[in-house]
């Protein structure tokens, strides 16, 4: 190259970073494809795996990220050369900002994994080196459906955890093939196993099944009554198995659930205190279950989240306690003791939608009965109002109030 004749003394491996980072590269080494709301679905809908790198030009971050993940893309399509078994990308979130708000990229830059189009909860946060996002990329080759070899093994599940079984008459079946699509997007939250031919034959006295086994020896097991050829009707089967209803927050997986760009509905109990959850997880569900994915429903150990507590004004001795983290500000429900009165729970979380909660925290209780002629603005009213029924926090309160992370407001 002329660059290396005009500069003989220069380190080659110098000259290909300085490369890579100018995005001089030869034609063929980083095969990054660069994505735009005319190729996005199209892209990550055909690869099995991608990971994708959403950056800003301005952030030196993002510039310095750049030649370490086209170089980790060279290392993996040596091993993986298919491109609809792994696809690295890129999006530039100034150019294409609706994609940014799409996926909710709030930070740069920021490496979101798919498959097959999906976008997993969980983003990358291993280091940002070569050769762990290379070896990232290894593991999520992995194939996380252990195969039975034995039906003694089926006796011997380990029932603390949650467990989904499939047996088939083949492995080369679009059954199977289905159900394998499943248990690579929901890998982090069950155990999926499977077992075929003669193995599997006393399980399959209707045709191939699937199974549900919850935590616990006493729970029975729950069948699989819809096309397993579905993708995504199994899958919305298994996330409703896999994935509790009513989760525990903890200093290590908030960041991850406020990812997911929904508020939350938390319960703060004593861990001792299973009865309060159960009341908790049972009105959740008769009275909620239709707003999830509107919000996440959450459960928090007091004792860990005691300074979070103090910024509700609580403490653990208040628990148990139930509260809504808006990313902005959290408002506290009046009273756990109505927790089971009909509707109450229910209407606290409309309160968030309607925007009352909001208003209340910043003007009082919206007013219950206008004055004669007069319409009801829900605005600031003209007169100073009584103090609301909502505990009240300071205006600072962030994303990030129930993990105390320090950060800045977004």
């Amino acid at each position: 190259m002329k660059l290396l004749a005009i500069y003989p003394s220069l380190d080659i491996r110098f000259v290909t970073v300085v490369l890579l980072a100018m995005g001089l590269s030869t034609p063929g080494q980083a095969e990054i494809t660069s994505l735009d709301s005319a190729n996005i679905d199209d892209v990550l809908n055909n690869a099995a795996v991608s990971i994708v790198n959403f950056y800003a030009d301005w952030c030196r971050f993002s510039q310095m990220l750049h030649p370490i993940f086209e170089e980790s893309s060279n290392i993996v399509r040596e091993e993986f050369p298919d491109t609809k078994q792994v696809v690295f990308a890129r999006v530039d979130c100034d150019q294409h900002s609706d994609i940014a708000q799409r996926y909710r990229i709030t930070k740069y830059p920021t490496l979101k994994m798919f498959r097959n189009g999906m976008m997993m909860k969980r983003e990358y946060r291993g280091q940002r080196s070569v050769a762990a996002i290379a070896d990232f990329i290894r593991q999520q080759q992995v194939n996380p459906v252990k195969e039975l070899q034995s039906v003694e093994e089926m006796t011997t599940l380990d029932r603390s955890k949650r467990n989904i079984i499939a047996y088939f008459e083949s492995k080369d079946s679009e059954n199977y093939n289905t159900y394998a699509k499943v248990a690579n997007i929901l890998r982090d939250d069950c155990t999926f196993l499977s077992a075929f031919g003669a193995i599997s034959q006393a399980e399959r006295f209707s045709g191939d099944n699937i199974i549900y086994k919850p935590v616990g020896e006493s729970i029975p097991e729950m069948v699989y009554l819809g096309s397993l050829t579905n993708f995504d009707l199994t899958y919305a089967w298994a996330q409703d198995k896999c994935v509790p209803l009513v989760r525990e927050i903890t200093f290590e997986n908030g960041e991850e659930l406020t990812e997911e760009g929904i508020p939350f509905l938390i319960l703060f109990h004593v861990k001792e205190d299973t009865q309060s959850l159960e009341k908790f997880q049972h009105e959740v569900a008769r009275q909620l279950i239709s707003e999830k994915g509107s919000i996440n429903f959450l459960h928090a150990d007091c004792e860990k989240f005691r300074h979070p507590l103090l910024h509700i004004q609580k403490t653990p001795a208040d628990c148990p306690v139930i509260a809504i983290d808006s990313f902005r500000h959290m408002y506290v429900y009046p009273d756990y003791k109505d927790l089971n009165i009909p509707g109450k729970l229910r209407q606290f979380v409309l309160d968030l939608h309607s925007g009352k909660l909001h208003r209340e925290f910043h003007h009082g209780p919206d007013p219950t009965d206008s004055t004669p002629g007069q319409e009801e603005t829900g605005g600031e009213a003209a007169s100073s109002p009584p103090e609301s029924s909502f505990q009240k926090l300071a205006p600072s309160e962030t994303r990030y109030t129930i993990l105390n992370r320090g950060r800045d407001e977004l």
